[in-house]
C-alpha cells in the first residue's frame, strides 16, 4: 500500500489549516469525551471520546492526529476540564485511556494514509485496532492507579466498554467512508 491522502488533505494546504486542524481535532475531542454514561461499578465512564479519537485521527492523518491528541492531553494536564465528566490532571484512573488516545489517534491515522478510511469493512478493522491501542494505555494505568491486578483491570476497564466500543468504531466505520463519498473521491 502506497500513502495516499486523508479527509483534511481536501482543505487548502498551509500551515494555518494545519494549526487550526490539530486545534479543532483537540476541541472535537475535548467536546465528544463530555458525553459521558457513568458506570457505577467501575472508575472509568463510558464516553464518546473514543469515538472522536477514531475520527479525528482518521481525518487528520498520522501526524495531525496525533498532534491534536497530543495537545488535548497536555491541555488537559495543564488544567482544561475536558477529559471525561469535565476532569484535568493526570490523578485520574482513566488517565492512561487518554494517554491511549495519542496512539490511536496516530495508528487509524496511518491506517486512513493507507486507505482504510474509504470503505466500511477496512475502516471497521483500523477502529478495531485503534480502540486497542487505547486499551493497552489504560489497562496499565488502571492497574497502578487501583493496585489491582491484570484480571481486576479487565473486568473493570475493557469488559463493560466492548460493546460500545465496537458500536463506536462501526459509526466511525460508516462515516468515513460517506464522508469521502460525498466528496466524489473514488474508494480505490
Amino acid at each position: 500500500m502506497t500513502a495516499t491522502t486523508v479527509l483534511a488533505d481536501s482543505l487548502p494546504a498551509g500551515l494555518v489549516r494545519d494549526a487550526s486542524l490539530v486545534v479543532g481535532g483537540a476541541v472535537v475531542t475535548g467536546v465528544l469525551s463530555q458525553v459521558v454514561v457513568p458506570l457505577p461499578f467501575t472508575p472509568v465512564p463510558l464516553s464518546l471520546g473514543t469515538f472522536a479519537v477514531l475520527l479525528v485521527g482518521a481525518s487528520l492523518g498520522p501526524l495531525r492526529g496525533t498532534l491534536s491528541l497530543a495537545l488535548y492531553v497536555l491541555a488537559g494536564m495543564g488544567g482544561v476540564p475536558w477529559f471525561a465528566e469535565q476532569t484535568a490532571g493526570w490523578h485520574t484512573a482513566s488517565f492512561g485511556y487518554v494517554l491511549g488516545y495519542v496512539l490511536a489517534a496516530g495508528l487509524v491515522g496511518v491506517l486512513a494514509r493507507h486507505r482504510a478510511d474509504r470503505r466500511p469493512l477496512p475502516m471497521l478493522a483500523a477502529a478495531l485496532l485503534a480502540t486497542t491501542a487505547v486499551y493497552a494505555g489504560g489497562v496499565p494505568w488502571l492497574m497502578v492507579s487501583l493496585e489491582v491486578g491484570l484480571g481486576e483491570a479487565l473486568v473493570l476497564g475493557v469488559l463493560p466498554f466492548l460493546l460500545g466500543d465496537a458500536l463506536k468504531a462501526a459509526a466511525a466505520a460508516g462515516l468515513l467512508p460517506a464522508a469521502w463519498r460525498l466528496l466524489g473521491r473514488s474508494a480505490h
